[in-house]
């Protein structure tokens, strides 16, 4: 019974700020701003630069309110506009690189996994070359398909999996380089 109180409670709050309503605006915000501050820190290392990020996605968000047609989940057609907006932020800012290189596939191995802090996962993924870091995010993070970060992205399908298995390699290099620096303090 919660769960549809809380539904009708979202969905009136989401009228309201159709409507242009300040403070359901600020409830919208207040509501889905923490997990969007996450998004654009997947996409952009510097976190005052991603706040401002996700402020534009928010203010693009309001003035595409009327076009949410209420299907579907509210939270993923923000997480979308927001992903966008990162994209576009590294767009014009000219620092993703995609290399079309399909020469170094590689796989995770039991051997390789280690239990990292989600601060150290966030350090090895800021890590990545900007190109790497979106296809990565992109495909493993928001669980997108190579045609799909293709389209979006603007690139082959085979640049997609090529940043994808480039990523994976650095992130395996960075995941053995600290367990062997681990080993040698222990």
């Amino acid at each position: 019974m919660k769960v549809i109180k809380l539904r009708n409670e979202l969905e009136q709050v989401i009228e309201l700020a159709r409507n242009r309503n300040r403070h359901a605006q600020q409830e919208i915000y207040s509501r889905f701003a923490p997990k969007m501050l996450g998004v654009c820190r997947q996409y952009i290392k510097d976190v005052h630069q991603a706040e401002d990020v996700m402020i534009c996605a928010f203010l693009k968000v309001f003035e595409n309110l009327p076009q949410y047609s209420g299907v579907g989940n509210f939270e993923g057609w923000i997480r979308r506009i927001t992903i966008n907006e990162a994209i576009s932020y590294l767009r014009v800012q000219k620092k993703a690189v995609f290399i079309d290189d399909l020469s170094s596939e590689s796989s995770w191995s039991e051997e390789q996994q280690h239990e990292f802090t989600v601060n150290e996962i966030q350090e090895l993924i800021d890590a990545l070359p900007d190109g790497y870091r979106m296809v990565f995010n992109l495909y493993v993070i928001e669980g997108y398909k190579h045609h799909e970060i293709a389209k979006l992205l603007d690139i082959s399908e085979g640049t997609s999996k090529s940043q994808l298995s480039h990523a994976r390699r650095l992130l395996q290099e960075q995941i053995i380089k600290r367990k062997m620096s681990n080993h040698e303090t222990a």
